[in-house]
């Protein structure tokens, strides 16, 4: 995929887990990196980190449901490279609630943080982008945005995303600026690793495992690069085919159409 020397990358929510996989892997790959979340001290050690390994990285404090807030982190890839080459839009949160039981305010702020956030933030870095000669958006769904997630938010949000990056790509194209979005299924983070889910969800993916956050960073890395020059208002599912077919499968093991991984 070449090298991203000369590059200016903004991650969201990139200070842990998920996020801090895809900054660490930009910033290696020859990017100087906008590490932007809410988790300050978290934030600033990877900076600092990857500052120490011969990397350019720098983080601000970002909250991505706020104009202002986004505006200065423009303002600091302007006066740090005078450009903006990529975007990838990480965060958010979850909810973990039903329909009947989710209250309202609860919906409208995961709605804010995973939807509205990155929709403020496309908004805010097109023009930058534009003038740095166009760039790479990637928002970050996921597999429930194909399906009914128990947790309406998180999977409204998620499905929206994908409308979100379509109607933005097809905008945006014509500064050269590519929108696609990455789809993940089960990956386990230091958030979400003692979750009574995650058992019952690696039983029902094919590959039987969960994703690693590195792997998801490699699929940003090869959609911000010029290997993916061409691709523009996708969606990428990466879960180890839960999407493709998980229910069907078992059931075909279950029913001996074929062996599962046991008696294979």
């Amino acid at each position: 995929m070449g090298t991203l020397a000369g590059k200016l990358a903004i991650v969201t929510g990139g200070a842990r887990g998920q996020g801090e996989a895809e900054s660490r892997l930009l910033a290696r790959s020859g990017a100087a990196v906008i590490i932007a979340d809410v988790l300050e001290a978290e934030g600033e050690e990877l900076a600092r980190a990857l500052t120490e390994e011969g990397h350019e990285a720098k983080f601000i404090r970002l909250d991505v449901t706020s104009e202002t807030s986004w505006a200065a982190t423009v303002a600091l890839a302007r006066q740090w490279r005078g450009r903006l080459d990529i975007l990838v839009n990480n965060a958010g949160i979850i909810n973990r609630t039903t329909v009947a039981s989710t209250a309202l305010d609860a919906w409208e702020k995961v709605l804010k943080v995973n939807l509205t956030g990155a929709f403020i933030g496309i908004q805010s870095v097109s023009a930058l982008m534009a003038e740095s000669g166009g760039g790479a958006i990637v928002n970050i769904s996921s597999n429930s945005g194909f399906s009914g997630h128990y947790d309406p938010a998180y999977t409204a949000s998620k499905w929206g995303l994908r409308g979100l990056t379509r109607s933005a790509a097809m905008e945006l194209v014509d500064k050269n600026i590519r929108v696609n979005a990455i789809c993940p299924g089960l990956v386990v983070t230091g958030l979400n690793a003692t979750s009574p889910h995650l058992k019952p969800m690696i039983g029902m993916t094919p590959m039987r495992r969960s994703g690693k956050p590195e792997e998801i960073a490699e699929l940003v890395l090869f959609l911000v690069s010029d290997a993916s020059s061409f691709i523009t208002g996708e969606d990428f599912v990466i879960d180890g085919g839960f999407t493709a077919g998980a229910a069907y499968r078992n059931v075909a093991v279950q029913t001996g159409i074929f062996a599962g991984p046991d008696e294979a």
